[in-house]
């Protein structure tokens, strides 16, 4: 006979954490099953890992401004990159600590094990035999993209879910990828002192679809490592056990070892979803309404990374919550989702917020830009460089979006998310305060370049207020 639960949930990762607390609070009559560590992707390979080391690699990066600061004997300074990892790892298993905790903490309603669909409400769970829902949830994440011929090179092609188990970093490394995680980990290892070149079949890094921006932070990236973009890498046995990796133009890079850094796979293979009933694309993937995590009209939710809509921590988090709560729900409820957001914390920060530059290419828009190769606080700080674009309606001058390669990038990603979110046109966003010197006051060369080609009525209070014609003011 077999086992019934009203939710059943797969996977333990960021959506089904999140997932799991939604049910929890509706339900005691539940189970979920996870195939490996307990824990979610971000705090155990990706997000928080990474970030300790880019950390690292800035702080020590940092010395080349010093003379332009009048501190001098950076001659002195070395960075011990055994340490640097040692760190990371500290950190990353006080992040990771709580999700493994999940387990003991639920007993018998934690399984560790495969499970497989057999159907709308019908689930396999590995040596737990069958078990039937009323609703399941599918968190079950996603894997580095590897292509299988570069298997046969062992322990020396890299992931993000290997690359944090090292001890130490090698020498010679070539990234292929240079997405936002390619990009950021590229840049991080060059700047703690590892031979880095970086490879990529687009002629953009970081997922910037602005040719203003990418150019920007293309070179950016290329004044700190080579860049070989606009061709397929292949990767070739070379002497003593190094690897050949050829890009584009024919260029070689000699590495010992290689960051296969080209994207994230929903782990979907063999989960069962043909026996759905539903239709499945070419990659084995069904529909699934964004605002519901739900897979056509059935009882089955399919969120976080695995759906591959904004595989995001946050994004996966905020699917997890509307999951478990339709998943307890007497009807599904469809959820507003928040302004899509995207950041590569690379230097200078990549980030889209918004629709982006492919997104509106061709429509009726309005743009403005900022390069901040004079804003002033930005000069006080020796990072006077980035460009800003912004995108609005014309008439209403509606904010839409914006693409942006900016040192702090991260902090006008958020600012740029709620005034969108909030609905916000270009002329309220110049009427926010805006205080002396930030390097916010930046962007508002952008926003006022778009108000000149803004019809003059129903404006904000003081957003028409000029510049003063006086950069350190400005």
């Amino acid at each position: 006979m077999s086992q019934h639960a009203r939710v059943v949930i797969i996977g333990s990762g960021s959506a089904g954490l999140s997932a799991l607390r939604e049910v929890r609070h509706a339900t005691d009559d539940f189970l979920i099953v996870n195939d490996g560590h307990w824990g979610t992707t971000c705090a155990e390979s990706g997000c928080m890992p990474s970030k300790a080391l880019i950390e690292a690699a800035n702080a020590f990066h940092r010395r080349h401004d010093f003379e332009a600061f009048g501190i001098s004997g950076t001659e002195a300074l070395r960075i011990d990159v055994p340490a640097v990892m040692a760190r990371m790892k500290r950190m990353r298993d006080g992040f990771t600590k709580s999700p493994r905790k999940v387990p003991k903490a639920l007993g018998d309603k934690a399984i560790s094990g495969r499970a497989t669909l057999l159907g709308p409400n019908r689930i396999e769970i590995e040596g737990h035999g069958e078990v039937t829902a009323d609703a399941i949830i599918l968190a079950t994440g996603s894997s580095p993209v590897l292509p299988g011929p570069w298997k046969t090179f062992g322990e020396r092609i890299l992931t993000t879910d290997t690359l944090f188990t090292l001890d130490d970093l090698p020498k010679r490394i070539a990234v292929i990828g240079m997405g936002a995680i390619g990009v950021e980990l590229a840049q991080a290892m060059a700047r703690m002192g590892i031979e880095v070149a970086g490879f990529d079949a687009l002629e953009s890094v970081a997922g910037m679809t602005d040719p203003e921006v990418a150019a920007v932070l293309r070179d950016a990236i290329a004044a700190e490592l080579p860049l070989h973009l606009g061709a397929p890498a292949e990767i070739s046995e070379g002497n003593a056990g190094s690897l050949i990796v050829k890009g584009a133009g024919g260029a070689e890079f000699e590495a010992d070892a290689v960051l296969a850094a080209m994207g994230r796979r929903p782990n979907i293979a063999g989960l069962g979803l043909e026996t759905l009933g539903v239709p499945l694309d070419d990659h084995g993937m069904p529909e699934v309404d964004a605002t519901t995590t739900r897979i056509g009209g059935l009882s089955v939710f399919l969120t976080g990374d695995a759906n591959a809509i904004r595989p995001i921590l946050h994004e996966a988090s905020d699917e997890g919550h509307i999951a478990g709560r339709n998943a307890v729900a007497d009807a599904p409820r469809c959820y507003s989702r928040r302004t899509s957001m995207a950041i590569a914390f690379s230097a200078p920060n990549a980030v889209r917020v918004g629709q982006s530059f492919k997104d509106l290419e061709g429509q009726n828009i309005l743009i403005g830009s900022a390069d901040f190769a004079t804003q002033s606080r930005a000069r006080l700080a020796e990072e006077a460089y980035g460009m800003l674009r912004v995108y609005a309606e014309p008439e209403s001058g509606k904010l839409l979006g914006c693409e942006m390669a900016l040192p702090e990038g991260e902090h006008f990603a958020h600012l740029f998310g709620l005034a969108i979110q909030s609905g916000m046109s270009v002329f309220d966003m110049l009427a926010m305060p805006f205080y002396h010197p930030v390097m916010e006051e930046g962007l508002r060369s952008a926003l006022r370049e778009i108000s000149k080609q803004l019809p003059e009525e129903d404006r904000s209070d003081l957003s028409d207020c000029p510049e003063k014609g006086h950069p350190a003011l400005d």
